[in-house]
């Protein structure tokens, strides 16, 4: 019961937070040392009115799971990380507007509960347990290599801007491909991971960047397909 009660707690202040914080859409230039503006690994804005989903989607399954679930096993092994992510969350767009390195830390650690509540999300009730965490967890996994991303390039650590998009996609790739790999009852998670490709393609146009997402779109779709077949059978 009293998992089910701070998932719902953290849920509402997560969901709640950008009431109180400034708009983010990215860092500001004044924020790094070299100014990120549009960088290339960021997807285009109307690819982050995914958090309206999202905040909905967790909101309608913390009641749901106090409701019907407030005293079950299956779902208190997800809520746990799950509460984690979502209280290290409810700052985070403040953080965002204060300091990139701090935000990105934050944010790193926000992702890894998120994929551990994924992966112990029960096997029933799909559509509001797993569903909703697979595509936070999702939309995560992206966010937090942009966010890497713009700042290392923002404070001109190893590659440019560009060499970070790159960068960053790949290691965005190897992490949504073996999460995805291990929940193969979570479609949503590949989907999330693809909507942000295409949100990055967008913003890109034709180039190396471009040609390096639709690989990954390629990739991610090819085992979400998989999976989605192989359970069909």
């Amino acid at each position: 019961m009293t998992r089910a009660i701070l998932t719902l707690l953290f849920t509402v202040t997560f969901v709640v937070s950008p009431y109180f914080s400034n708009p983010f859409s990215g860092f500001e230039a004044d924020q790094l040392p070299i100014p990120q503006i549009d960088p290339p690994i960021q997807p285009a804005g109307y690819a982050f009115g995914i958090w309206g989903l999202i905040y909905a989607w967790l909101l309608v399954s913390a009641l749901f799971g106090i409701w019907s679930r407030r005293f079950d096993a299956g779902w208190d092994v997800m809520r746990a990380p799950l509460i984690v992510s979502l209280a290290l969350g409810t700052p985070w767009l403040w953080v965002a507007n204060q300091s990139a390195i701090a935000a990105s830390v934050l944010i790193f650690f926000m992702l890894a509960p998120a994929i551990v509540a994924l992966l112990r999300a029960p096997d029933y009730d799909g559509w509001l347990a797993r569903a909703p965490v697979s595509v936070y967890a999702g939309w995560l996994t992206a966010a937090s290599f942009v966010s890497l991303g713009s700042t290392a390039a923002g404070y001109g650590l190893l590659f440019d801007a560009t060499g970070w998009a790159y960068a960053g996609i790949v290691l965005t790739l190897v992490v949504a491909l073996a999460v995805q790999w291990h929940v193969p009852q979570a479609p949503g998670y590949g989907l999330t991971i693809i909507w942000a490709l295409i949100a990055i393609i967008v913003t890109n146009g034709l180039n190396g960047i471009t040609a390096l997402c639709v690989a990954g779109i390629v990739l991610v779709g090819a085992l979400v397909a998989k999976q989605v077949l192989d359970q069909r059978r």
